[in-house]
């Protein structure tokens, strides 16, 4: 649903679900009394409401304002022969949480009769205290300033930056809650902003070159929007004088956005819904194997401090916490939801997510280095290493079921530190010998949007510059 101005010209009935998604008491005393009138003896809820403001612009114009408002509830109701139906609504009023209850009653005698969906063992215990800010949304037009005169400083910078094609300033609040007939009740609300610029530009005689940076905070006001322009400049700046790279085996670093990227793309290897559909490079056995390098530890945290969209709970009712999935080097966890820690002998880890199929996902990972690293690498001192800082083409260049990828990157070729910006190249291998010839994780971290990670040294990877 979008708005043609602001958040302020939401409908009353929205208006009426986003101060209902905050009392999560109210919420299950209607869905305890519609279930006793339909004889539902067992049943969970969830839902979550999202109010969201995003604005660009585009040569010292507003190009683009949009607010929306959507909520979602998802219910489940087992039948007496323990078979689940599920439907979804966004009607948390009486009629309406009482005609999706009688709906997935109706659904649950088509349900699966094997792996059924089962309350989480934790969906009682108590949750992380984690501090959570609610800060209130700035007008559109805030909005709009702001990035209009990100832009300006963007263009101003150097003559080469023709425009900002690719921008944006928004601000969320999130609420959410899950209840179910046991007596689990628990709800959170939090909020952030972000920004993003990405750069172009025009040189006679030259390829256009572009860069681009992001931030996120709990709120606008934290927002380090001068961080995100140097940033941008800095990057664009750099790839102004670009040249070819001969193709070969190099020492290469990537970059913390790059390589989280890279583990998103092999996520399954930590799925244990994957593991056990067998979509994925893990099997139940590789649990306790060296699948990297000593020095690599990576854990999924999203509790983590540096996480501002940190959730305290899954869709499920569990608790999230920090799991390390790898330790030293040794697969240590897999990420489960209920079915899939049922399936396994473990416990849930809290990264499930409900809906028609319980599905597993990661929340924010954490990377860092063990310690007593044999040795240390350097870009002051380093010579002939390749420093890619983004990776491009995920979604067509990696085959997550092989482990091959090959993928196209905006990077620097590296000799004491100074740096050459690298003409169109593309970096491939396979992800699990990527992970074993991992040399050296520098000990400072870096925040991203998807985790915390320092720059990560591979030694020989396959680079193939442009013909």
């Amino acid at each position: 649903m979008k708005f043609p101005h602001s958040p302020t010209s939401l409908s009353p009935i929205l208006q009426h679900q986003k101060k209902s998604m905050q009392k999560v008491e109210d919420i299950a005393q209607i869905a305890n009394s519609s279930a006793q009138a339909l004889g539902i003896a067992k049943y969970d809820i969830y839902g979550s409401s999202v109010d969201e403001t995003d604005v660009d612009v585009f040569q010292g114009e507003p190009k683009q304002v949009q607010a929306s408002n959507r909520s979602s509830v998802i219910v489940r109701v087992w039948n007496q022969d323990n078979q689940v139906g599920v439907t979804s609504t966004t009607d948390v009023d009486p009629v309406g949480l009482q005609l999706a209850l009688k709906t997935a009653q109706e659904a649950s005698f088509f349900g699966v009769k094997e792996n059924v969906p089962d309350f989480s063992p934790a969906a009682t215990a108590p949750t992380t205290e984690v501090a959570s800010e609610m800060s209130n949304q700035a007008p559109v037009s805030t909005l709009i300033d702001k990035l209009l005169a990100a832009e300006k400083s963007l263009l101003a910078a150097h003559p080469a930056i023709a425009s900002v094609p690719y921008n944006g300033l928004g601000q969320q609040q999130v609420r959410r809650f899950y209840l179910n007939s046991d007596g689990a009740m628990r709800q959170e609300a939090r909020s952030y902003a972000s920004v993003y610029l990405y750069t172009k530009t025009e040189q006679e005689g030259k390829k256009p070159r572009s860069a681009g940076a992001f931030r996120v905070s709990p709120g606008l006001e934290k927002l380090d929007i001068d961080g995100c322009i140097e940033e941008a400049i800095t990057k664009t700046v750099s790839h102004l004088d670009y040249q070819p790279i001969t193709t070969g085996k190099y020492l290469v670093v990537f970059a913390p956005r790059a390589f989280l990227s890279l583990m998103g793309a092999f996520s399954n290897l930590f799925n244990a819904q994957n593991v056990l559909d067998k979509q994925s490079l893990s099997t139940p056995e590789s649990l306790g194997t060296q699948i990297a390098a000593t020095a690599l530890n990576l854990c999924d945290d999203s509790l983590h401090p540096a996480n501002v969209a940190a959730e305290t709970f899954d869709s499920e009712g569990t608790p999230t916490r920090r799991v390390e999935l790898i330790k030293e080097g040794i697969l240590s966890n897999f990420l489960h939801s209920t079915i899939t820690a049922k399936r396994m002998n473990t416990e849930p880890t809290g990264n499930g997510n409900i809906g028609a199929k319980v599905t597993v996902s990661p929340h924010f990972y954490h990377v860092f280095a063990s310690a007593n690293q044999p040795k240390s690498y350097s870009l002051e001192t380093a010579e002939n290493v390749v420093l890619i800082d983004s990776l491009q083409a995920l979604h067509a260049g990696v085959n997550s079921l092989q482990g091959s990828f090959s993928l196209p990157f905006d990077g620097w070729l590296v000799n004491k530190n100074e740096r050459i910006s690298i003409d169109s190249a593309t970096v491939a291998g396979d992800i699990l010998t990527l992970l074993k010839s991992i040399v050296y994780l520098e000990p400072e971290v870096v925040i991203t949007p998807s985790g915390v990670c320092p720059y990560v040294w591979v030694e020989g990877l396959s680079i193939t510059g442009e013909a």
